[in-house]
């Protein structure tokens, strides 16, 4: 028996004797298993090709390495997969707003293979976004395969992204609360049970598989003392003003290289800039989580030492200074990595840059002594709490997350009070995080608060246009017009000329008092009885903007234009119609 034939047996046989609701989590448990799986598979590829990297014992190599790794991810995106990377959250925000939460199919493994490459080869990105994407895909496509509604395979792709940060961090509450944030943003109560059970096995998977062995854990060794109380308060703003320059520093680099239209050269010139800001910058290799172990192990002078170039100093204020560089300099490392034509995330980079905010904030605390000494550990940990926050617009999800790869809840009173102010002093300067601004932007993404806009989005201009409206020359009589009339099943008739150009319209209420004069039948012409239309429509303008020129204009019926020439009607009661379908349809899904 065919794949097909069984699964539409099984399919029925669920209809018959399970409830949607159970069916749903059971489909959310199936997509947190293979997501897990998934986030193991891409751990351990990245683990293989850095330690298979490490056996290679040329002086220098990890220079080479980066641009090798971005110039074949580059090469496999555009001509195996055929697709742009890009930032891959953003891309699925995309798929649910625009494309009914439908997720191409080789988005689960293209993310892997282009990812594992670059973050394996020293690419200054992260791996978390290709994962969530990969999650994402697999949740969207086992949704498609199961029958499920738009809503319910929405919620399947946040169950996969659920699943994929549980099982790269071994977090499974952080897992629940980014799907909650970042992807879904519009979540009821009973989709809280799949987003669970989902998040629960990708933890469990890699604990299965992988042991012990996250990608980022720390056991705090320091207790929090309420006295760092102001320097936590000013830390925050800190992470918050670090969290503007991250973002907009690193689109930024991105648009400039991106600058370079050709795939090659742009993927070379790209590496070779991001191999001299490595060169100078040891730390800015990879990911950075074994810099910020460093740090919360008190073996900061291993970091500095790590760069050719500043091996020999030792001095403490040096080291300060070699921070604040890092914390300059990711940013365009992780531009440079993302525009060349290289996959990864912003996650990761932004907690690094945020320890090292952490570090060197408390380290210049205690050098200039400014109270008692502050625990370097727990203002990394903090730090990344802070500047993740104002990234991602997720304050929850990176208090959340430092609690669990710190195993514990000793720095929840800090991570609560540096998140928020880190949100809000972003917030002031960024109106959306990091992955929303340019999908809102370009009008591809509409906020959860505006429910108008949401459903017209969901309104498409092309399918309103009503194109069979009888039109009429400029020259033609009000005795064609009246002929017209007799045919015609609308009342308003647009002038149109011989090169398809509109010119005018008239109504029957312009021509019900002269319509039926014969002398005014054979004398007067459509063109001295037209009138200009108020406004007009593009086809391929969004459907907010054309309900904004209903409501200026108060007409019913405006004429749509394409590049100059007449396309057809588009009338407010249609869209009307439309706009209440969507809604019901909503409701009820």
């Amino acid at each position: 028996m065919s794949f097909k034939r069984l699964l539409g047996k099984f399919l029925v046989w669920r209809i018959r004797h399970l409830s949607t609701r159970n069916f749903v989590i059971m489909v959310g448990g199936l997509v947190g298993v293979v997501g897990g799986i998934a986030a193991v598979t891409l751990k351990s590829a990245v683990h293989f090709i850095q330690e298979l990297i490490k056996h290679i014992n040329v002086d220098y190599s990890y220079l080479f390495f980066p641009v090798f790794g971005i110039v074949v991810t580059a090469l496999i995106a555009r001509y195996m997969f055929r697709e742009q990377l890009g930032h891959g959250i953003t891309s699925i925000l995309f798929y649910i707003s625009k494309k009914s939460s439908i997720i191409h199919r080789n988005k689960m493994f293209s993310r892997m293979i282009t990812s594992g490459i670059t973050v394996g080869c020293g690419g200054s990105v992260g791996l978390e976004a290709p994962i969530v994407v990969t999650g994402s895909a697999i949740g969207s496509n086992i949704g498609r395969l199961m029958h499920l509604n738009y809503k319910q395979r929405t919620l399947m792709i946040g169950c996969g992204a659920a699943a994929a940060i549980s099982g790269i961090f071994n977090s499974p509450v952080a897992g629940v609360i980014f799907s909650i944030e970042v992807i879904l943003t519009d979540v009821t109560i009973a989709a809280f049970i799949p987003l669970l059970i989902a998040s629960v096995l990708g933890s469990l998977i890699s604990m299965l598989l992988l042991g012990k062995d996250v990608l980022f854990s720390f056991e705090l060794t320091d207790p929090f003392s309420a006295a760092d109380f102001p320097f936590y308060l000013l830390l925050g703003a800190i992470c918050g003003l670090v969290s503007v320059y991250f973002s907009r520093t690193t689109l930024w680099t991105e648009k400039i290289i991106g600058k370079v239209k050709s795939v090659f050269p742009r993927a070379i010139i790209g590496g070779l800039a991001l191999t001299a800001v490595i060169f100078v910058l040891a730390p800015l290799y990879g990911e950075g989580y074994d810099s910020i172990k460093l740090l919360l192990q008190g073996r900061v002078q291993e970091i500095v030492s790590s760069s050719a170039l500043f091996s020999r100093f030792q001095d403490p204020w040096f080291i300060v200074v070699f921070g604040l560089a890092i914390i300059l300099m990711k940013p365009i490392a992780t531009g440079l990595t993302i525009g060349a034509g290289g996959n990864g995330g912003i996650f990761a980079p932004s907690l690094f840059i945020g320890g090292i905010t952490g570090f060197v904030f408390s380290q210049t605390n205690n050098l200039l002594g400014l109270n008692q000494g502050l625990s370097i550990s727990n203002f990394t940990l903090v730090g990344m709490c802070g500047v993740m926050s104002g990234v991602l617009h997720a304050p929850l999800t990176a208090i959340f997350l430092i609690a669990e790869i710190t195993s514990g809840y000793t720095l929840f009173l800090p991570l609560m009070l540096v998140s928020a102010v880190a949100y809000s002093t972003n917030s002031y300067f960024e109106k959306y995080s990091f992955y929303t601004a340019k999908l809102i932007k370009s009008g591809d993404l509409i906020p959860s608060h505006d429910k108008d806009k949401q459903v017209l989005s969901l309104i498409s201009i092309e399918k309103m246009i009503e194109r069979d409206l009888l039109t009429i020359h400029p020259s033609q009589t009000l005795e064609d017009l009246v002929s017209l009339i007799k045919k015609s099943r609308r009342n308003i008739f647009p002038v149109v000329n011989e090169n398809d150009e509109l010119k005018g319209i008239i109504t029957l209420d312009d021509v019900r008092e002269i319509m039926f004069n014969s002398d005014s039948q054979k004398s007067l012409i459509a063109e001295s009885l037209m009138h200009r239309p108020p406004e007009t429509v593009q086809s391929d303008e969004k459907m907010s903007e054309v309900m904004a020129k209903f409501e200026k204009t108060g007409a019913w019926n405006l004429p749509v234009i394409d590049h100059g020439k007449y396309v057809g009607i588009v009338s407010k009661s249609r869209i009307f119609n439309a706009y209440r379908t969507k809604l019901r349809r909503q409701n009820k899904e």
